[in-house]
């Protein structure tokens, strides 16, 4: 049976890789569907890694605290350290001070 779900995966995965270069021969030269392509990844990502932003604390308001902190850092073009430390620092203080309360 593993070995069954280890084939699916690599046919899905081998799929998605190979499609693109068979349907698509000639280059996208279409801007709309080339910005839409651009822009697929972020939101896939974005997606996938939103939930588990919110679920990944023990507290939802501490979630949402450390999120706020890594989107104003990151709109004010902060390095990705500043920003993943700074936000994980602002849910270890907000984790402790809702302990406290």
């Amino acid at each position: 049976m593993t070995l069954l779900h280890i084939a699916v995966m690599a046919g899905v995965t081998y799929l998605i890789r190979m499609l693109p270069m068979v349907l698509f021969r000639k280059k996208i030269e279409n801007v709309y569907i080339k910005s839409f392509l651009f822009y697929v990844p972020y939101a896939v990502l974005g997606a996938m890694t939103f939930p588990a932003i919110l679920y990944s604390t023990s507290s939802l308001y501490s979630a949402i605290a450390g999120t706020v902190v890594a989107v104003v850092l990151a709109l004010k073009d902060k390095s990705l350290l500043t920003v993943a430390v700074s936000a994980c620092l602002t849910v270890y203080v907000s984790e402790f001070i809702l302990r406290l309360l």
